[in-house]
């Protein structure tokens, strides 16, 4: 998916853009409004992650200017205006969530990843599945084979991302990031122990094992 990003702040900018590459998105980076509502009209992106401070065409312009023409792509606001009025404005604008500067990352991928999940339509997955495993979103449940899995949740977090995700090989890196919203450390083995215990709740008994360790890389979820 296509990620557009109006950020004028070059380390805010840089930081987004890499993080979210990271994430598997393929992500643009526009400095300023007049040129990023001209990306967004051209290049038409899955989500525009908009400040409002901006040189040229402010965050509010910008969002008018997309509604005005029925663009109906998700935006979320970035910024560090934290008034409720500002807030209220931005929503009654049609941006889809708004969050204020400073942020931490995995709050924004988890908001980023919500917005995906609904869609242009509104329409919002709740059921995550990979041959017979199936994750239930909201009521926060899994099973596998129609047996319950009950999981502590930096074990549901860590399969919700293996699932979104699988048949890709994700790094010690981006799951350390991503779960537990931290730099990963190579002395630490809090990795390798969370999937060693969440392997044994989805694999153990089954045939067929979903978990695979791939040497030197990281970890990947996929049928064989």
């Amino acid at each position: 998916m296509k990620i557009l990003i109006i950020e004028d702040e070059p380390k805010t900018g840089d930081y987004l853009r890499q993080g979210l590459r990271e994430a598997g998105f393929t992500v643009d980076l526009v400095p300023n409004g007049v040129d990023g509502l001209h990306q967004a009209i051209e290049g038409d992106p899955d989500l525009v992650v908009l400040d409002v401070m901006l040189p040229g065409m402010n965050g509010w312009q910008v969002l008018q200017h997309l509604r005005s023409q029925g663009r109906q792509m998700p935006v979320l606001f970035l910024t560090a205006r934290d008034q409720v009025e500002d807030r209220v404005k931005g929503l009654e604008l049609g941006a889809d969530d708004y969050l204020v500067k400073p942020f931490s990352f995995a709050e924004l991928l988890a908001r980023v990843r919500t917005i995906l999940r609904r869609g242009r339509n509104g329409a919002e997955s709740t059921t995550l599945q990979v041959a017979d495993l199936e994750m239930d979103l909201l009521r926060r449940r899994v099973s596998r084979g129609g047996h319950r899995i009950d999981l502590t949740a930096k074990e549901f977090g860590l399969l919700e991302l293996l699932m979104r995700r699988h048949g890709e090989v994700l790094p010690r890196s981006l799951i350390a990031s991503q779960v537990w919203d931290m730099n990963f450390d190579s002395d630490t083995n809090v990795i390798e122990v969370a999937v060693r215990r969440l392997r044994a709740k989805v694999d153990d008994g089954y045939e067929v094992k979903l978990i695979q360790t791939v040497r030197g890389m990281g970890y990947v979820l996929e049928a064989p």
